[in-house]
């Protein structure tokens, strides 16, 4: 059958054929070679711009962009750029008010198309599968997602105008569907990571101010939680976005997954974050449990956070409390500084949710607590331990311990003296920041067990003594503030040494005077004899 076609309206790149004889409208949009035809539609009156167009006309333009985005023809990079081109200019030539119109059923709206859309936008954006692509690859996605940010722009732009103008009420139901999608391309490309560059976080970074601002959110905390108790925030829906890419056999494909759901985490303090308690810890805990050393860091500060920013009882509830500690305790085997760091601080912020059931009857010994189970590995790992990162962390950490226990590190006494007199003789660098924290240590020990303390008498004072001799004549670089600080913390473990002997000290000292020549020496020790006996302690 013969057609007659009418006018032929040029816009842009947009070339349209409408207005039959017969009544019948035809829409022919070719735009670097999209043809969509729409048959027997109500009649435009005496004009076809993309402005005019009928939402199931734009659907079925949106339809036909994101097919070529997400189908087949999406592995042609050729079909992909002739896509995005497209996809520019049909949200340039269409007016916001008919952007976000439905078209009612079978079809979904424009809308939800529109949001299809942006998430397909962020997968071709998003960082290749961590063993392939490489340097060059991570260009081709910073430029990818610069590219893709300048569209999230304009569409965000369009909304921004619907919501200032009074003749599109529909403008929420479009950011609703949009609002996901672009947020986690944002935190994607925002962030420093191999596959972005300065231009890539910049357009990023836009992107998330810009959604912010159409949102009504004054931070991304207000965004993902809600800004007051009555809104619910966006939370849930970009965890559901981000679920396909975080269970066991994808959360690899996508290596910028990880990270967003991090970021997002970590926004989400109390008391929001316990609701959301199912959707966060199974993928925290597969993170952690992860090969590589980078990934385990991750998972365990995700769970750090969850253990900081849920109650008690829903972490004991289920026992998730003990599967937590049995999960990051396997990695202090791990000789890996970072990550003992990261589990040790873990670990001292989930003791006291593991021993809210333990309660002693005072009529026996006290059990075994998960401190003293993991003091115990740190104590075995210190011994023998010569790199000395290894050694700073485990001496960073040990004072949190002491405390932790209290009177009970008494169960530990000869152990912990060990450590601490072989850590006191070796040098730690410019900072000692080692020889520190096994002072300080030291000195939380014998306030917890001082009446243990007078048998190690002996033992404790030569170690202190020749600390301080050897920061006496010590050749190296060593900051003279760093050496004042030594010097003093070592006076103050002989001044409490002293009085957990009862002033057994002042008499030993009293001998070394006589002999010794060094005016360093003599000075810390001048300072031990003259505090008056019965002085109480203020130390730390």
């Amino acid at each position: 059958m013969n057609r007659r076609i009418g006018t032929v309206v040029s816009v842009g790149p947009f070339q349209l054929l409408a207005s039959c004889p017969n009544g019948d409208q035809i829409f022919t949009a070719a735009a670097g070679g999209m043809e969509l035809e729409s048959a027997k539609e109500t009649p435009l009156e005496g004009s076809s711009l993309p402005g005019e167009w009928s939402p199931s006309a734009l659907e079925q333009n949106f339809s036909k962009i994101l097919h070529r985005l997400t189908g087949q023809e999406a592995r042609q990079s050729n079909s992909r750029d002739v896509a995005l081109k497209d996809l520019r200019a049909l949200i340039e030539a269409t007016e916001c008010n008919r952007l976000f119109e439905g078209s009612g059923e079978p079809h979904h709206g424009i809308p939800e198309i529109l949001g299809q859309v942006a998430k397909a936008l962020g997968k071709y954006a998003a960082p290749y599968k961590e063993e392939e692509g490489g340097s060059d690859g991570h260009s081709e996605v910073a430029e990818k997602a610069a590219e893709v940010g300048l569209l999230f722009l304009k569409l965000l732009g369009k909304v921004e105008t619907a919501k200032n103008s009074l003749d599109c009420p529909a403008w929420e139901t479009g950011l609703r569907h949009l609002a996901g999608p672009i947020y986690i391309f944002a935190i994607t490309h925002c962030l420093e990571k191999p596959w972005t560059s300065p231009k890539s976080q910049e357009v990023a970074g836009e992107v998330l101010s810009l959604l912010l601002r159409v949102t009504g959110c004054s931070s991304e905390a207000g965004f993902l939680r809600g800004e007051n108790e009555d809104e619910k925030g966006k939370f849930i829906v970009i965890m559901g976005l981000l679920k396909p890419d975080l269970n066991k056999e994808t959360w690899k494909n996508n290596p910028a997954a990880k990270h967003v759901f991090s970021w997002i985490l970590q926004q989400v303090t109390r008391p929001w974050l316990y609701q959301h308690l199912e959707r966060i810890l199974p993928p925290s805990l597969l993170i952690s449990d992860d090969y590589q050393t980078e990934n385990k860091i991750l998972g365990v500060r995700c769970i750090h956070h969850i253990v900081l920013n849920v109650p008690a009882a829903d972490l004991l509830q289920f026992n998730r409390a003990q599967v937590i500690y049995h999960a990051i305790f396997n990695h202090l085997y791990m000789p890996e500084h970072n990550l003992i760091q990261a589990v040790l601080l873990c670990l001292l912020d989930l003791f006291p949710i593991l021993e809210k059931t333990m309660h002693w009857k005072g009529d026996g010994a006290r059990t075994t607590t998960h401190c003293d189970e993991v003091l115990r590995l740190i104590l075995t790992h210190m011994e023998p331990e010569h790199r000395l990162l290894l050694r700073r962390t485990y001496a960073r950490n040990l004072p949190a311990f002491v405390k932790r226990l209290g009177i009970l590190t008494v169960r530990h006494l000869k152990r912990l003296e060990r450590v601490i007199i072989s850590y006191l003789e070796v040098y730690d660098g410019p900072e000692e920041e080692a020889r520190l924290k096994i002072l300080e240590t030291l000195k939380l020990l014998m306030q917890y067990t001082w009446p243990r303390i007078s048998c190690r008498l002996v033992v404790l004072l030569k170690a202190i003594l020749k600390l301080i001799c050897d920061v006496a004549r010590d050749p190296t670089l060593t900051p003279e503030p760093v050496k004042n600080t030594l010097l003093q913390e070592a006076t103050d473990c002989l001044i409490l040494l002293d009085h957990c002997s009862q002033g057994q000290v002042k008499g030993l000292l009293a001998k070394i005077l006589l002999s010794c020549e060094d005016r360093t020496v003599v000075s810390c020790i001048r300072k031990v004899q003259q505090v008056p006996e019965g002085t109480p302690y203020h130390g730390t």
